[in-house]
């Protein structure tokens, strides 16, 4: 269920670098009538971008991570920001040495990547995926729309899965309605691997185990687990133990599906529901929010085809419970 993806190699010497394009001293002229200097590479092997640009730059490191943070560093036109960054032969990055318009402040996520295609995201607690009808506060989406928006007013993005508000971690966006079809007509196939980590009230005793029910959303909104076979979409879930006590359970959790409130469900019908999880069941508020966060999300690109996989740290707040108690 879990495939590996290869990193991508590192470039492991100068001559795996190609030289500056014919332009790579030519100045530019702004509108404003400054000059500003633009260094175009073409990427001769695999690498990742932070090695790439220390290689070819000669700039130390925190030179390097600051043109990075300040958008002054693009691969094939778009700006990239990542320090892995997955570079591929005949790309072509480009340094620029004036700093380009600040975009907006971003509150509540952070761009883990960005390219022509896709936007993958870490969403903190408490932000809305997207509104809907009823709701009309700040979320990613909106926030993600006016990011792109400021390079071209034209440019979209087209949501392609969704986290519930009170759930961090890893998601995507599609950055075209094309993209956004190819990966919810394949996302069986494309993804590779969804890793959540759940924190469940009391001892779970089963280190590892299955859960598989039909899922239903009754009048209320509220998904649950249908008694009679066949009757609502088939989900699959499956945990493993990480740590526990007599009062808290730390899951890893991997989806087989991908339906909603999958997982809030399952740990509900196991009698270990997620703490903070008022809705299905949870008594305990130990952490201020809801224990369940998405951890890593590996897909194969689109468009290109290449393994990418994002990792995420498990919260402090869900190892709090384990740190003064003795475990089981």
């Amino acid at each position: 269920m879990n495939r590996k993806t290869t990193p991508p190699k590192v470039a492991a010497s100068p001559q795996a670098v190609d030289k500056e394009v014919s332009r790579m001293s030519k100045r530019q002229k702004h509108s404003d009538g400054s000059q500003a200097k633009t260094k175009v590479y073409t990427v001769k092997e695999p690498a990742e971008l932070l090695p790439f640009l220390l290689k070819i730059s000669h700039l130390g490191r925190n030179s390097v991570k600051s043109l990075l943070a300040r958008g002054q560093i693009s691969v094939d036109g778009q700006v990239v920001t990542a320090y892995n960054f997955p570079l591929r032969p005949e790309q072509t990055v480009t340094i620029r040495k004036d700093r380009l318009p600040e975009k907006p402040a971003i509150i509540g996520l952070t761009i883990m990547h960005e390219d022509e295609d896709i936007i993958v995201i870490q969403k903190e607690a408490g932000l809305l995926s997207i509104a809907s009808p009823q709701e009309i506060e700040m979320t990613a989406y909106r926030q993600l729309m006016t990011h792109v928006r400021t390079d071209n007013p034209k440019n979209r993005i087209f949501i392609v899965h969704r986290l519930d508000r009170d759930t961090s971690g890893v998601m995507m966006f599609a950055k075209s309605e094309h993209v956004q079809q190819l990966l919810q007509n394949s996302w069986q196939d494309m993804v590779q691997e969804r890793t959540y980590i759940a924190l469940v009230e009391g001892a779970v005793k089963k280190t590892e185990g299955t859960v598989s029910s039909w899922l239903k959303e009754s009048s209320t909104l509220k998904m649950y687990s249908s008694p009679v076979p066949n009757d609502g979409q088939y989900a699959v879930t499956h945990y493993k133990v990480l740590q526990s006590n007599r009062n808290f359970s730390l899951l890893e959790v991997h989806l087989e599906t991908g339906r909603k409130n999958q997982i809030r469900v399952h740990m509900q019908d196991i009698g270990h529901p997620i703490v903070g999880d008022k809705k299905y069941g949870s008594k305990s508020k130990a952490i201020g929010r809801l224990g369940l966060h998405a951890r890593v999300l590996a897909f194969l690109h689109p468009t290109k085809g290449e393994p990418m996989r994002f990792e995420t740290d498990i919260p402090k707040a869900f190892l709090s419970p384990f740190r003064n108690a003795s475990p089981q």
